[in-house]
């Protein structure tokens, strides 16, 4: 642990936000899973509500740097396909 009294402060507030990120990221990931549940249950109304929650998930991760708009771009592009095929 540092000794200077800023350091302290400093090292409270990264893990704040690390435990902030790590919590979007959860919720990303289990948006994106209940997209693939809902396809495989062929379910196209639950699907299609799933993939805009993901979709509007994906955005926010972008504009909040979490993940790179390619990342978004691929994944929105590959659940949109799924959604799709039903």
């Amino acid at each position: 642990m540092a000794n200077i009294k800023s350091q302290k402060k400093r090292a409270i507030t990264n893990l704040k936000k690390n435990m902030a990120k790590n919590s979007e990221k959860s919720a990303l990931k289990t948006a994106i899973k209940n997209v693939l549940k809902a396809v495989e249950a062929k379910d196209k109304e639950a699907a299609a509500a799933a993939y805009n929650q993901a979709s509007s998930l994906l955005d926010k991760a972008v504009t909040s740097h979490l993940k790179h708009k390619n990342y978004a771009a691929r994944q929105k592009a590959r659940l949109s396909k799924a959604v799709n095929s039903l």
